[in-house]
């Protein structure tokens, strides 16, 4: 199974994304620059977080532009699962692929702590490991996590069932304390918090297990699709 990670000038998690890929999960995990082009047996396609273009504008936006996301935007209509963290999960609002925006934290400061995510959604290809409202401990690193949409927005994600991911609690001031969205079609899926960094029991304080159901999940839905 072939796996891209698409770095963009300022992404800083990329490593981390392919550790955990190839090390922990024994994928084939590629780099893929944003000026490049997908192949077209990929498999999946991860968006890691980091600070592209130094969050020029607003977070992600410049790199919604970038030519890869033609590509992008391509596998995506086609069923192929493609996952943002943190900024990729900017990116994807920003390219139109997710709905919604994610403004700056309520504090407006920078955070970088340990939270709790509670699964609203375990029929994505990266929640599909999960029991519904399961719990994931699990850390968030950003200064624009705040994901929010209107009201009449809101409603379409519930009744779409578009929520992935809640935190459970007030985190950053989060519309109904959204972590994670998906498309309508459910194969892409955005979030803010890092299970790249939670998915080893080294790094985790608290249990690496949840974490790793999101790889796990998509291992899953890959297998089945071969």
């Amino acid at each position: 199974m072939k796996v891209g990670i698409v770095v963009f000038p300022g992404s800083n998690c990329d490593r981390d994304m392919y550790h955990v890929l190839t090390d922990v999960f024994n994928l084939d995990a590629q780099y893929y620059w944003h000026e490049k082009t997908l192949p077209k047996n990929i498999d999946a396609v991860i968006l890691p977080g980091g600070f592209s273009y130094g969050d020029r504008l607003r977070a992600g936006v410049i790199a919604a532009h970038s030519p890869i996301i033609k590509d992008i935007q391509k596998i995506a209509n086609k069923g192929i699962p493609i996952l943002g963290v943190c900024n990729g999960f900017q990116i994807l609002v920003e390219s139109g692929l997710l709905p919604g925006v994610l403004l700056k934290n309520e504090s407006l400061n920078f955070m970088c702590e340990w939270t709790n995510l509670i699964v609203e959604n375990n029929k994505t290809p990266f929640t599909n490991q999960f029991k519904l409202n399961e719990k994931i401990p699990i850390p968030i690193a950003n200064g624009e996590g705040r994901y929010y949409v209107d009201d009449e927005t809101l409603k379409q994600l519930k009744k779409k069932n578009q929520i992935v991911f809640r935190y459970s609690q007030v985190v950053n001031g989060s519309s109904n304390r959204i972590a994670g969205v998906c498309n309508e079609d459910g194969n892409v899926v955005g979030m803010m918090p890092h299970p790249e960094r939670a998915v080893e029991s080294e790094i985790n304080p608290i249990d690496n297990k949840p974490s790793s159901l999101i790889f796990e999940s998509l291992l899953v839905k890959m297998g089945a699709s071969n």
